[in-house]
């Protein structure tokens, strides 16, 4: 019963697709009807199946979007939803259709793939690694004494999509990692599977400057926590008048929560550390095109520097040998050849292409075939900034 090939594409029909919805119920531990209306609402052109001898054995969700690396989007292929029908595990099933992923993936001209890892030994076998981390934050609510209300806060109207997400892209381009959201994402914003999201926004005299998505989840008595599914202010105002909004809900709200990176700016604003930070998970991201992805990705301005890199890839023989990397301005231009004096493989070239880990932490490590100090300086120049992170669950 190994599924080492297999058949690789969208639903054809109906019946696939209720047959893909039964394999995430029985991944996820999901109802019937949660599992069919997930399937649903991914629909056939982000659904992407695996079948063996005509019957659907394997599902994931693909998803396009970008993710902002120094200032810019680097088109990237979120994979979620992966599942194995049950009588299929340990075949080797979930490992083939990861394989076709990424052939399909790059073959879309996608530089990148991103994932959250159910398992790490899956997605390593496929070259992904670490590339960043996801915080969960949780304030305390009676704490918030903000008084201020500088900008006037009104609900979110159909008519603001546009506004709000100009809003989001301010910050997040600045934010090592974020996403350049899809569809995909924005509906998990605006219409999480948690409960129902109201969305609220402030502005000032240049438009929307900050707003918020909240859920607010019953506990017990009369008591609640606030579910943020999205938290942005770009001005210092923006920040003033959400704090102050939520610090509203004192009478009947615990904790107000919401996820981002280790350097979340908007705590600095709270009088006491009446909050808790907590690593929620690690992403990983997965190179498909050494060059692209290099030349993709926006680097130091102000600096110019040359890595003469190896790069060992199993699966895609482009990827595979010696590239020169040459950076200056905020450019690059990546070449064919050079001396191969930092030699990796694919997976070791994730953690440092996001800045995730240093290319000294890496050497200490011992994850590079070979390396020399001087390459080990100028990685650590070139591949300097925000630590990465990603807001969005997938």
């Amino acid at each position: 019963m190994e599924t080492t090939s297999g058949d690789y594409g969208q639903p054809r029909d109906e019946q696939e697709l209720a047959a893909a919805a039964e394999v995430m119920q029985q991944s996820y531990a999901m109802s019937a009807a949660d599992a069919l209306a997930w399937a649903q609402r991914v629909g056939r052109d982000d659904l992407r199946l695996l079948r063996h001898d005509g019957q659907v054995v394997g599902t994931l969700v693909y998803m396009k979007m970008g993710q902002w690396y120094g200032g810019r989007s680097v088109p990237t292929v979120g994979v979620g939803g992966v599942g194995v029908h049950p009588v299929y595990r340990g075949h080797g099933t979930a490992t083939t259709l990861m394989t076709h992923l990424l052939r399909d993936a790059r073959a879309t001209g996608a530089p990148l793939s991103t994932l959250y890892p159910a398992t790490q030994p899956l997605y390593r076998r496929v070259g992904y690694e670490q590339a960043g981390a996801r915080y969960e934050y949780r304030v305390q609510v009676p704490s918030l004494s903000f008084h201020e209300r500088p900008l006037s806060l009104r609900a979110i109207e159909a008519r603001d999509e546009a506004a709000i997400t100009e809003c989001y892209q301010r910050t997040a381009r600045s934010r090592q990692g974020w996403l350049d959201r899809g569809a995909y994402v924005w509906s998990r914003v605006r219409t999480p599977r948690d409960g129902q999201a109201h969305g609220y926004l402030v502005e000032g005299t240049s438009g929307v400057e900050g707003y918020l998505y909240v859920v607010r989840k019953q506990l017990q008595g009369w008591k609640q926590e606030l579910l943020l599914s999205d938290f942005v202010a770009n001005t210092r105002e923006a920040a003033l008048r959400l704090w102050s909004f939520l610090g509203d809900h004192q009478s009947l709200a615990t904790e107000a929560v919401w996820f981002g990176g280790g350097d979340e700016p908007l705590l600095r604003m709270l009088k006491e550390q009446t909050y808790s930070v907590k690593l929620h998970m690690h992403w990983m991201i997965r190179v498909l095109d050494v060059a692209t992805a290099l030349q993709a990705r926006g680097w130091p301005a102000g600096f110019s520097g040359t890595l003469h890199l190896e790069v060992e890839d199993e699966l895609f023989p482009e990827n595979h040998g010696r590239f020169v990397l040459e950076v200056s301005d905020g450019e690059a231009r990546v070449r064919r050849g050079g001396e191969g004096r930092m030699a990796m493989n694919v997976r070791t070239l994730s953690s440092l292409y996001t800045g995730f880990m240093s290319a000294e932490a890496l050497r200490t490590m011992g994850a590079f075939v070979r390396v020399d100090d001087a390459s080990v300086r100028t990685a650590m120049a070139l591949f300097s900034g925000p630590p990465p992170s990603i807001r969005d669950m997938f």
